[in-house]
C-alpha cells in the first residue's frame, strides 16, 4: 500500500504547479489587443501631447491644465486601449493619466494614484475613475483618501457596498451601457445607494461593456448596437461635463 502511495506522491505538487501556472497565464493574458485606433491615439498631435514613462500621460498641447483625471484600466485590458478617450478629454483642456497595472489588474495596485499626484504638483484639482474593475478600485481609493479628490468617474462600474461614498462630497458621474453584459444597468443603477445623492447616471443607449475601450470584444458581454466611435463620443462628453464642474 505504501509503495502505491509513494508512486503517486509526485502528482500532488505537479497538480498544484499546473494550477499555479494556468492561473498566472490567465491573469497575464489580456482580453484583447489594443486596436489600431488606440495605437494611433498614443501619438502626440498639434492639440494633445502624449508621453509614456511610468504612466500614459495626455496633456493639452497649448495650455497648462489645472484639473487632472486619473484612469484605472479594466481587468486584463491593456492601458493603451483607453488612449482615444484620454486624448479626446485632454483636447478639452484636462490632464489625463492612465495608470498601467500589474498583470492589468487594478486590484494589485489600488494606491497607484499616489505616484501620479506626486508627479504632477501643478494640478490643483483631481478626479479619479476607471473602467469596470478599475472604476471599482478607483472608488475604493477615493473612499480611503477623501481629501485627495473632488470627482469620481465610473465607466461601467460601481463602488463596493462596504465602502459607501453616499456621505462624501465627491462629484460623481456613473456612465454605463444599455447592453452591458458584465456591469449590467441593474447593477450600476443599484449602486446609487452607495454614491452621493447628486451623483449623475448616464446611460449610453446601444452601448456595451467592451466599447468603453478600444480592445475588441469581451467574453460575457452583449453586442453593441452603436459604433465604438459613438460610444466613445458619449463617454467623453459625460466625463468632460463632470470635469467642468471641478474647474
Amino acid at each position: 500500500m505504501l509503495k502505491h502511495i509513494r508512486r503517486y506522491v509526485w502528482v500532488i505538487p505537479t497538480l498544484f504547479m499546473a494550477i499555479f501556472i494556468g492561473g498566472f497565464v490567465w491573469l497575464a493574458t489580456p482580453v484583447g489587443a489594443s486596436m489600431p485606433q488606440a495605437v494611433d491615439a498614443m501619438q502626440s498631435n498639434r492639440l494633445v501631447t502624449v508621453t509614456q514613462d511610468t504612466y500614459l500621460v495626455f496633456s493639452p498641447a497649448d495650455e497648462m491644465p489645472t484639473v487632472g483625471f486619473i484612469v484605472y484600466p479594466g481587468a486584463k485590458v491593456p492601458p493603451e486601449a483607453y488612449a482615444p478617450i484620454a486624448s479626446a478629454i485632454a483636447d478639452e483642456g484636462y490632464l489625463v493619466v492612465i495608470v498601467p497595472m500589474p498583470l492589468n489588474f487594478a486590484i494589485f495596485n489600488i494606491t497607484a494614484a499616489d505616484g501620479v499626484i506626486a508627479q504632477f504638483p501643478n494640478i490643483q484639482t483631481w478626479a479619479i475613475g476607471g473602467h469596470s474593475l478599475g472604476g471599482a478600485m478607483s472608488a475604493w481609493y477615493a473612499y480611503d483618501n477623501p481629501d485627495q479628490f473632488a470627482g469620481l468617474v465610473l465607466w461601467a462600474s460601481y463602488p463596493d457596498a462596504s465602502r459607501s461614498l453616499a456621505d462624501s462630497d465627491l462629484k460623481v458621474v456613473s456612465i454605463y451601457g444599455e447592453l452591458d453584459g458584465l456591469a449590467t444597468p441593474e447593477m450600476v443603477r443599484g449602486s446609487g445607494a452607495f454614491l452621493p445623492e447628486d451623483a449623475t447616471f448616464v446611460e449610453i443607449m446601444g452601448g456595451n461593456h467592451a466599447n468603453f475601450g478600444w480592445y475588441g470584444d469581451q467574453p460575457g458581454d452583449n453586442p453593441a448596437t452603436i459604433s465604438r466611435e459613438s460610444q466613445t463620443d458619449q463617454i467623453v462628453d459625460a466625463t468632460v461635463k463632470l470635469l467642468k464642474k471641478l474647474s
